[in-house]
């Protein structure tokens, strides 16, 4: 089964969020935090990362409730391809629910977006049972 998440957020709420000290503490994991502190925080890419939370939490079915925003992180590998990474009860979530998770994420001068698909695995007869 596939499941889709997207999410649009303006880049200037991003901004104005920044201008709190503890708002990337609190959002951004800690790998996230740091890839986005070497690049000196850009707001647009804190901002895909925000996005890339809230479509994470549709694509999933709960919205952003029983997990903690910080336990998904939007990492970027070499090529600057995005993927995620879940810690804590998100990751737990994750496991449950059986399935894989892929993100996409763009971004103009005034808006962030992101899309994240679910699939679900199948389960071989006898996988999974106790």
């Amino acid at each position: 089964m596939l499941l889709t998440g997207f999410d649009l957020v303006e880049i200037d709420r991003i901004r104005t969020a920044m201008q709190r000290p503890r708002f990337c503490r609190r959002v951004l994991g800690e790998e996230e935090y740091h890839q986005l502190s070497l690049r000196g925080f850009p707001c647009q890419s804190v901002a895909a990362s925000f996005c890339a939370k809230e479509a994470f939490g549709k694509a999933l079915g709960t919205g952003i409730s029983g997990f903690a925003l910080a336990e998904v992180q939007l990492l970027r590998r070499e090529n600057g391809s995005p993927y995620l990474v879940f810690s804590g009860r998100a990751l737990r979530m994750v496991q449950k629910s059986n399935a894989d998770f892929s993100v996409s994420i763009t971004h103009t001068r005034l808006y962030a977006a992101a899309v994240v698909i679910s699939e679900t695995r199948q389960v071989s007869k006898g996988e999974g049972m106790e």
